[in-house]
């Protein structure tokens, strides 16, 4: 019993000075950043909108596992908290820019381009300074092992990427357009850089690479298609774009993901609910001036939409007369309005939405499938949140609706077909 206690004595004298030591060197390593560092890192990880891609549901904060739906198949996102064993702990500054500019780990390895590197290039130094002073000392570390990705040889081969970062990846931090002021040039870094916002809104290539990344390509922010919605058209195109917003309506949107014209839902619900909402007024307004800039590019041809309620007051009227009518009656009235005007943007209005307008379908079936999550403003949810139909409706049933919808109050969209319905309800309940 001696002998143990003895060795156990003499491990403890070792073991302890050495857990003295790596305690003092966390604590060193957390008092070294500057307190307003770390909480400017806070505010541009809101910005960029970290939270929603780093945190699945249920999950601890930044500790990844988040599944992300590619073409080669499912990937997952990466533990970003500061554990030294399964996180970026071990990350220098430098190590942690490269990451964020350039998708490269630290143990050299390549990330997948649903990182939006791309666009993080563009963060200044100062910035990324501010990012990692607050991810190294302001988010508590998880330990939690990063998960493969369900992607299969030969596709999951790292390597490629290294070529498509030749190819695609503009290196270099954003800098001042001349002939533009303080809040064009402020909006255009935060959209184009942090904010990340063509990874979704722009339209990918064969390799998919984002096929502008600022105004200077015509498809910059004209829409795309990604894990089953369709992320909306930011230009001023007068249909499906931002043309008949004014500056108030699109700071509210960013502020409240709700207005006059539409309401959030998909994936842009997680950036009102951890980014835009959380953003200073000063920010938002640069971001409007900066998107409010851009000329038309894409939409869907159709001339500029006109109010027109005549013909959907009748088809309402006698709905047995109309498949998607008597849907609408029974299910989508007493929200959206005869008028289809809704109660915005409480209930999000029907006539003239972009959405609606949008040839993609693709978000509008979604949403009445598998309805969307709750805007969360200010800690409180939404009243009215958007239910999921798809245990009450059919495929047909849905299409006759939708079809209607896109028809009704001068709407003008394409019809909408059950295996439109019938393909989306199997891939979204695949990636469920």
């Amino acid at each position: 019993m001696k002998s143990i206690l003895k060795g156990f004595g003499a491990a403890l004298s070792v073991a302890l000075p050495l857990l003295m030591q790596a305690s003092a060197a966390a604590a060193a390593t957390s008092s070294a950043f500057d307190p307003a560092l770390v909480q400017r890192g806070a505010y541009l990880a809101k910005a960029g909108d970290c939270a929603a891609c780093h945190t699945a549901p249920k999950g601890k904060p930044f500790a990844g596992g988040l599944p992300m739906n590619t073409p080669m198949g499912q990937i997952y996102t990466t533990n970003i908290t500061p554990d030294s064993q399964t996180g970026i702990g071990g990350y220098t500054e430098q190590d942690f820019a490269r990451a964020m500019r350039e998708g490269v780990a630290k143990d050299g390895h390549n990330l997948y381009p649903a990182m939006p590197y791309p666009s993080y290039a563009k963060v200044n130094d100062d910035d990324m300074k501010a990012l990692y002073a607050y991810f190294m000392s302001g988010v508590a570390p998880v330990q939690q092992a990063n998960r493969e990705a369900d992607i299969a040889w030969p596709m999951n081969m790292r390597w490629p990427l290294k070529l498509w970062n030749m190819v695609f990846l503009e290196k270099g931090v954003y800098q001042n357009k001349p002939g533009k002021d303080v809040a064009w040039n402020r909006g255009a870094y935060l959209i184009q850089g942090l904010g990340h916002c063509g990874s979704c809104h722009t339209p990918r290539g064969i390799a998919f690479q984002e096929k502008a990344l600022d105004e200077s390509g015509s498809a910059f922010l004209t829409g795309s298609l990604l894990d089953g919605w369709f992320a909306t058209n930011l230009t001023g195109e007068h249909n499906v774009g931002l043309g008949r917003w004014n500056d108030q309506d699109l700071q509210a949107f960013l502020k409240t993901g709700a207005n006059r014209h539409a309401t959030a839902f998909g994936s842009m619900t997680s950036v009102i609910n951890n980014s835009t909402q959380a953003l200073n007024d000063t920010d938002i307004a640069a971001m409007t001036t900066y998107l409010k800039s851009l000329p038309p590019a894409g939409g869907n041809g159709a001339p500029p939409y006109t109010y027109d309620p005549q013909a959907t007051k009748v088809s309402l009227n006698r709905p047995a007369n109309d498949a998607g009518a008597r849907v609408y009656t029974a299910y989508c009235m007493h929200c959206h309005g005869v008028d289809g005007r809704g109660f915005a943007p409480m209930l999000a209005p029907l006539a003239g939405n972009p959405n609606v307008l949008e040839k993609d379908a693709s978000s509008l079936i979604n949403v009445t499938l598998n309805g969307t999550e709750d805007l969360v403003i200010g800690g409180i949810p939404a009243p009215y949140p958007m239910p999921k139909y798809a245990p009450v409706l059919t495929d047909q049933q849905i299409a006759d609706v939708l079809t209607f919808v896109r028809a009704g109050w001068n709407n003008g969209a394409p019809a909408v077909t059950a295996a439109d319905v019938t393909k989306l309800r199997k891939s979204t309940q695949a990636a469920r």
